[in-house]
């Protein structure tokens, strides 16, 4: 495993947090960074989540969705008791989160940014999500993502 680590791994090592770990090659040409983790993983697409951060009445804000769905911004606003969301600009979310496009996990941000988990990852006995890095997916009870993010459950995919 050397290499691999991230500031995500680090704090499921850190809070030994049970997980299983999954890269694969990442193709730059490809268009959807969930959709191709699936793919390479040979998993069924609506238990891959992507992170996407949004503002929330000019904060920003996580809002973890299925890769087969979109963010419902008036969702997401709602979940955090906000008016109006919209996504947030590429380069402010990298800085915040200490992670790049495509990579950027809800586990370990740089700033600690409020988290809002769709409903649906509570069917599934584990789900995946970013690891911090484009090619490294987590695989993650969604209750210890809740506990480990202090995230909001909420209906926020459309």
């Amino acid at each position: 495993m050397a290499g691999r680590g991230t500031p995500a791994t680090a704090l499921l090592d850190k809070q030994r947090v049970a997980h299983t770990l999954h890269s694969y090659e990442h193709d730059p040409r490809h268009e959807s960074y969930g959709l191709e983790a699936a793919e390479a993983l040979g998993l069924v697409p609506g238990r891959v989540f992507k992170t996407l951060v949004a503002e929330v009445d000019g904060k920003l804000a996580v809002g973890v969705v299925p890769v087969t769905g979109q963010l419902d911004l008036k969702g997401l606003a709602a979940a955090l008791k906000g008016k109006k969301a919209k996504m947030a600009v590429v380069a402010d979310a990298e800085r915040a989160t200490g992670y790049v496009a495509g990579g950027i996990s809800p586990l370990g941000q740089k700033k600690r940014l409020p988290v809002v988990l769709d409903e649906s990852a509570l069917q599934f006995e584990t789900m995946f999500c970013s690891a911090g890095r484009r090619g490294l997916e987590v695989e993650i009870t969604p209750a210890e993502l809740v506990r480990l993010t202090n995230a909001v459950v909420a209906r926020i995919s459309a």
